[in-house]
């Protein structure tokens, strides 16, 4: 009987957890969608990249979303077992709390080591690589040819053309060029234009025909107006690509373990983190679902949701506090671990020690 209601609970839990991961999901794509297609837009992304970009971009928010779904799976799904008073049954009818607890802190085990291969092994990999294509998508972007009444950034936003219309040929029609120039902002109207690329492809230059410029420094008086031109080529250099990736997300777990550095000691104490931080909270869960009688179901959402984010900043909080030295990298995080877990077992514990001391208490009275 036991085994079938273990199993029973069990299954109501990753029903749960998967209805919250499926929801968890679409709203991050959504946000990861938005935001790819903004950045592909304004640097004129190849369109090849732009799925991929967010495949990776998932990968790298995983880690966040495991530990918090299964939270929120956990409460959800015994909240209602308790709401319809199937757990009071189901411990009336001889169900132990331990089997409760095997099979939830089984899952979330399971659960904890496919986030740490994600987080250790997956998740630096997928964040390199996003970087990587997106920096060479940002230059070939840089290469693409300019699409008419759209404004385009050049050589890291120093320079910004815009034409009016593009004839077949690829001649730009009543071109405008704006180049920032220290403290002097440039400015230079054409009615013709061509766009060409260096052979080593390092850079490009934008001929102008026909045109004037003016220059001057923002928000003073200080502006002039140039003698026409017939031609001026305007380069534009873009910076070197080199192939180097120094963002600590994208750093190899190994990397991280051969270095002394505080930065990177920090990043990966955090990688560590979120394995134990889906224990802890699958620990935390289960006493926190519980409800009293006339309850609803929904009564302990909000908790789960103040405990996550105070955890969840802890963590950032410690990383930051090893990163700069104010706490030794020995310490670590293991700090915020052990409190949350004794706040863990001081919930499942504390209801019984009252409990003994009110009965201890009437029986002397």
């Amino acid at each position: 009987m036991g085994k079938i209601l273990g199993r029973y609970i069990l299954r109501e839990v990753i029903t749960a957890w998967i209805v919250v991961m499926g929801v968890l999901l679409v709203i991050l794509l959504a946000n990861q969608v938005a935001a790819v297609l903004e950045r592909a837009a304004a640097s004129q992304f190849p369109e090849s990249v732009v799925l991929e970009l967010i495949y990776l971009g998932m990968l790298q928010y995983l880690s966040f979303l495991v530990p918090f779904g299964l939270l929120l799976g956990i409460i959800l799904a015994l909240g209602r077992l308790y709401h319809d008073s199937e757990l009071a049954a189901a411990f009336a009818c001889g169900l132990r709390p331990a089997a409760l607890y095997g099979g939830v802190i089984g899952l979330g085990v399971v659960l904890a080591v496919g986030l740490g291969a994600l987080t250790l092994l997956v998740s630096p990999g997928a964040t390199a690589q996003a970087l990587t294509l997106r920096d060479q998508a940002a230059r070939a972007g840089q290469f693409a040819p300019l699409q008419p009444g759209t404004f385009r950034a050049f050589a890291g936003g120093t320079a910004v053309v815009y034409a009016e219309r593009v004839e077949p040929g690829g001649t730009l029609g009543n071109v405008f060029v704006e180049r920032n120039q220290g403290s002097i902002v440039e400015v230079t109207l054409a009615r013709r234009a061509v766009q060409s690329v260096a052979p080593d492809g390092s850079s490009q230059a934008i001929q102008l025909f026909d045109g004037q410029r003016f220059e001057g420094v923002p928000g003073s008086a200080q502006f002039r107006a140039m003698p026409s031109f017939a031609e001026l080529t305007i380069p534009v250099r873009l910076p070197p690509a080199t192939g180097v990736i120094t963002d600590l997300d994208a750093q190899p777990t190994a990397a991280l373990l051969a270095s002394a550095d505080p930065k990177r000691q920090a990043m990966l104490q955090w990688r560590i983190s979120m394995p134990l931080m889906c224990i802890v909270l699958t620990v935390l869960a289960v006493p926190l679902a519980r409800l009293r009688p006339r309850q609803g179901r929904y009564a302990r959402v909000w908790l789960a949701l103040v405990v996550y984010i105070v955890y969840s900043n802890l963590i950032s909080a410690g990383q930051a506090w090893i990163a700069h030295g104010a706490i030794p990298v020995a310490l670590g995080l293991w700090w915020v671990h052990a409190a949350v877990l004794l706040l863990a077992l001081g919930v499942i514990f504390a209801p019984q020690a009252v409990q003994r001391l009110r009965y201890r208490f009437a029986g002397s009275a």
